[in-house]
């Protein structure tokens, strides 16, 4: 399974200009971030899209039962990632939510 999600975050930031030292509306650093979540989510998606076509491939003998097993745990790996990622933000919001002004 290929993440990319480094290259996926720095390109993130250069479309919304971080690295240049410039200033960032408040829109774009909020358009920025949902557009790697959403990527991210896509990403997912299609990983549980191709786990569930091999496992009609296999239930149509044209695919071998490793195949099958490796999209399965890609998809598995890459749900659990994405849990774990949401967890977190989570955590943070409540965590920022909890700070007292």
């Amino acid at each position: 399974m290929n993440i990319n999600s480094l290259n996926l975050l720095s390109s993130a930031s250069n479309q919304a200009g971080l690295n240049k030292g410039g200033n960032v509306s408040k829109q774009t650093a909020v358009d920025s971030f949902q557009k790697v979540f959403n990527d991210a989510f896509s990403k997912v998606n299609n990983l549980q899209k191709e786990a569930d076509e091999a496992m009609v491939k296999f239930a149509a003998g044209e695919i071998d039962i490793h195949d099958v097993m490796i999209q399965v745990e890609k998809a598995s790996v890459a749900l659990q990632l994405t849990l774990e990622i949401r967890n977190k933000v989570v955590e943070a919001y409540q965590e920022i939510s909890r700070m007292q002004v």
